[in-house]
């Protein structure tokens, strides 16, 4: 802007994000970043740490994600702006420290994530080409990074076609799991059972740790908030479906594993799921093994989507460097943005385990939920108006969601996690 208030004319023609999603795009995108994080990576190690149990660590997860949901759906409509939980911390505590610590936590949770979860797809892949992990996971964080760079909605599309293929395949893991007797899996083999004992619930809570990695992507959808259409309605429904959906298919799979495959074996698996299907369906694996490449890969895609608009949205509140904030004219897309967080992504695949990525990301973002959960809550207490349509949840939602996420990760630390 100039000295006499005028906005410059270059100003006036920057690109801008666009408005391109809707409300089935928006779902189809919270369940690829949620699913492709999650089940398809680490169903081994989270049923090595609860064992029969293991279901309860998802449902355990689900209920914490259940109150940040709640939260998300109203802090969407009040701020709805990209860099999501940034933002809503600058809002309501009105401190510019605390807002680039929080969006640099985004991002950092989403780098270790997206680490992680490439290589957990460079590990599905090893099962085709028999190659180390860290020459596949090269090239599979540069082909996500051309996808993610090249348009919002093109990219979010690609996504959702491949979570609508992920979700298949573990509607037939499910499918055939519960036709097959257990028996004739693993003789003498574990059952279901419910958690009772200090030592029961000390390993569903050091599980839920990893189980709650497999939900971080509803968080996810908000960043899109200025590139939804009706965002006010379509967001919160959006996190909704996307919770309920990844919930009853999370259980199901996890019960499934528990009743088929010894938790020692699961867990030494490079790819689990594959495991997983063939000893369900005496089949050869490679079909199942292609759709976790698909599910892990569709996750790296809309992590490094969600990460360069958190870094596009504080670049935009001048909290960091313009040049990040920038838009390509053609892609309508945050390309520096992107190809800084892709760069960080391929940095840490390469030096990092990947349960402890896991365990890492699962931490950080505990710590951004409890904020934005006591950001709403302050909200409230200074009785700020909402705008027209906007979800209102009790202030109890926002309090017991920073209890939770803080409960969680006391619980997980006490149980080994």
């Amino acid at each position: 802007m100039g000295t006499d208030g005028h906005v410059p004319e270059e100003a006036e023609r920057e690109p801008r994000l666009r408005r391109a999603i809707g409300l089935w795009l928006l779902v189809l995108y919270g369940l690829g970043v949620t699913i492709g994080a999650g089940i398809y990576v680490l169903i081994g190690e989270t049923v090595e740490r609860a064992g029969t149990y293991a279901p309860f660590a998802f449902i355990l997860s689900a209920v914490v994600m259940g109150f940040t949901a709640g939260s998300f759906a109203e802090l969407s409509g009040r701020i709805p702006r990209a860099a999501g939980e940034a933002v809503y911390v600058e809002a309501a505590f009105g401190r510019a420290w605390l807002t680039l610590a929080v969006g640099g936590a985004i991002v950092v949770e989403a780098v270790v994530a997206a680490a992680a979860i490439a290589l957990g797809s460079a590990g599905y892949v090893a099962e085709i080409i028999p190659l180390p992990g860290v020459v596949l996971v090269v090239p599979i964080i540069v082909f996500m990074t051309l996808i993610a760079a090249w348009g919002v909605r093109e990219s979010v599309l690609v996504a959702g076609v491949m979570t609508i293929v992920e979700v298949l395949g573990l509607l037939a893991i499910i499918v055939a799991g519960f036709v097959v007797e257990p028996e004739a899996i693993q003789p003498g083999g574990a059952r279901f059972a419910l958690p009772t004992g200090p030592a029961a619930l000390s390993g569903v809570m050091s599980a839920s740790l990893l189980a709650f990695f497999a939900y971080i992507g509803f968080d996810d959808i908000v960043n899109l908030v200025e590139e939804a259409r009706d965002p006010t309605r379509t967001v919160p429904r959006a996190i909704a479906i996307t919770l309920a959906i990844v919930t009853l298919l999370y259980a199901l799979v996890a019960v499934v594993a528990v009743r088929s495959v010894p938790a020692e074996v699961l867990a030494a698996s490079e790819a689990p799921v594959s495991l997983l299907f063939e000893r369900l369906t005496n089949l050869s694996p490679l079909g199942i093994t292609l759709i976790a490449i698909l599910a892990t890969m569709n996750g790296v895609i809309i992590i490094l989507i969600m990460a360069a608009r958190v870094i596009y949205g504080l670049a935009r509140k001048e909290r960091l460097p313009a040049w990040l904030g920038a838009v390509s004219p053609r892609t309508k897309t945050p390309l520096n943005a992107t190809l800084l967080v892709s760069a960080a992504v391929l940095v840490l695949a390469l030096i990092a385990p990947l349960d402890r990525l896991a365990e890492v990301s699962s931490q950080v973002i505990l710590t951004v939920f409890c904020l934005a959960n006591l950001s709403l809550l302050r909200m409230k207490t200074r009785r700020e108006p909402l705008p027209k349509g906007c979800v209102r949840v009790p202030a109890l939602v926002p309090a017991l969601g920073a209890l939770s996420c803080l409960g969680l990760l006391i619980g997980a630390s006490l149980g080994g996690g």
